[in-house]
C-alpha cells in the first residue's frame, strides 16, 4: 500500500469533521469505519465471550460490539458515564478508573475467550499499567486492541503527547512474546491503530 497516499488521505480524514459525526444506531462512534469492519470480523472469528473495553466516551462502540455479537458481554469503562449511554442487554458499565484494580467485578471475567480494548487515557505510563493488568485477562487466539496508536504519528499532529500508546506498546510489547501484531488488520490502510492489533499466541 502506498504510503504517501494513505499518509494524505488520513491528514484529509483526521482535517474533516468526519471523526465527530460517526455514528453507530444514531449513538456516536470515535472509530474510522474501516477499524469498526475490522472490529466485526474479530469478533465473528474468535467469537469472544467478553470484550473489556477501556474507555466509553458516548457508548458507540460498546453499542456497535453488543448488536455485533451473537452471544457474550461488553463490560465499559469509564471515569465518567454520560446518562444518555445506550443500553442493550449485552453491555454492562463500570463508572472509576481503569486502572483501579478493585474495580473490574474479576468473579465475572473468567470465560472461555475474553477481548480486551485499551481506549481511555492516552497517555504512555497510563497505557503500560492498563497493558500489565489487562493482558492476562486475554485469552489464546483472541485480540487486546492497543487504540489510536497512531498519536505522534507523522500524519497526526505531532508532540500532542509526549508519550502515548505506540509509545507505551514499544517498551511493552518486547518483553511479551505471546502477543504478535497481526498487521493484517489493517488492511484497509485507514486505520488509527497501527501495531495496535495485537493477537495473543499462547
Amino acid at each position: 500500500m502506498n504510503r504517501r497516499v494513505v499518509s494524505e488521505f488520513m491528514m484529509e480524514y483526521f482535517a474533516s469533521d468526519a471523526p465527530a459525526n460517526t455514528s453507530w444506531l444514531g449513538v456516536p462512534v470515535l472509530k474510522p469505519p474501516c477499524d469498526l469492519w475490522v472490529y466485526q470480523e474479530i469478533l465473528f472469528e474468535t467469537r469472544p465471550q467478553l470484550v473489556v473495553e477501556c474507555g466509553t466516551a458516548f457508548g458507540g462502540s460498546a453499542l456497535f460490539m453488543a448488536t455485533v455479537m451473537d452471544e457474550g458481554k461488553v463490560l465499559t469503562i469509564d471515569t465518567s458515564l454520560r446518562n444518555t449511554l445506550p443500553q442493550h442487554p449485552r453491555i454492562q458499565y463500570v463508572q472509576g478508573s481503569s486502572i483501579d484494580g478493585g474495580l473490574i467485578p474479576w468473579q465475572n471475567i473468567y470465560t472461555d475467550r475474553r477481548m480486551v480494548i485499551l481506549d481511555s487515557d492516552h497517555n504512555a505510563a497510563h497505557v503500560l499499567q492498563e497493558l500489565d493488568m489487562y493482558s492476562r485477562m486475554v485469552t489464546p487466539g483472541c485480540y487486546l486492541i492497543v487504540e489510536d496508536t497512531v498519536i505522534n504519528h507523522p500524519y497526526m499532529v505531532p508532540g500532542i503527547l509526549n508519550g502515548g500508546p505506540a509509545e507505551a506498546l514499544a517498551e511493552w510489547l518486547p518483553k511479551h512474546p505471546e502477543f504478535e501484531v497481526d498487521r493484517s488488520r489493517e488492511k484497509f490502510g485507514l486505520t488509527n491503530h497501527p501495531g495496535g492489533y495485537l493477537r495473543r499466541r499462547t
